[in-house]
């Protein structure tokens, strides 16, 4: 890569990695592991950077490889061998946050499937209309208002254990 491109490169990285990291995080919910993905995601970015640079979005084109990254790792053998656990590490709470709730929320959230779990960041956290989700996860957008729908149906599921009684 000249030298002008990868000075591009790293400029694009160093601004955006905080977030990558984060959208990573929420992904696969260890911060370790969401390091392995950004470490991946950013290796693949680099080696198409000549394509990324001219697409309409570098940030969506990073987000997709992310997701990518992500899915493709959740179908691996490795994924479904090896278990890693950590501690939750202590992220700055949001103004008049309840950490419990907090806590309940990441715990619904990580007991969800991949793919679930992948749409309702993107459409939620990273603010994603349902036709852009569609092409970052490169799936039909029925699908992905299908998965959102039943993603929230599980963490409403989880979040609210007792059921309402029916009259």
């Amino acid at each position: 890569m000249r030298p002008s491109r990868e000075a591009e490169y790293t400029d694009y990285i160093q601004g955006r990695l905080p977030s990558l990291r984060r959208v990573a995080y929420l992904l696969c919910q260890d911060w370790q592991r969401a390091d392995d993905l950004v470490q991946t995601a950013i290796t693949r970015l680099y080696t198409h950077w000549g394509r990324a640079r001219n697409a309409a979005s570098i940030d969506a084109y990073a987000r997709t490889i992310l997701i990518r990254t992500f899915l493709a790792e959740r179908r691996s053998a490795w994924s479904r061998r090896v278990t890693l656990f950590s501690a939750y590490p202590d992220l700055p709470a949001a103004a008049d946050a309840d950490p419990d709730t907090r806590l309940d929320v990441r715990a619904a959230l990580a007991s969800l499937p991949p793919r679930q779990r992948a749409t309702l960041v993107l459409r939620f956290y990273c603010d994603l209309p349902v036709e852009e989700t569609a092409a970052e996860l490169g799936c039909a957008p029925g699908t992905v208002k299908s998965q959102t729908a039943k993603g929230l149906s599980a963490l409403r599921r989880a979040l609210d254990p007792v059921p309402a009684e029916e009259n």
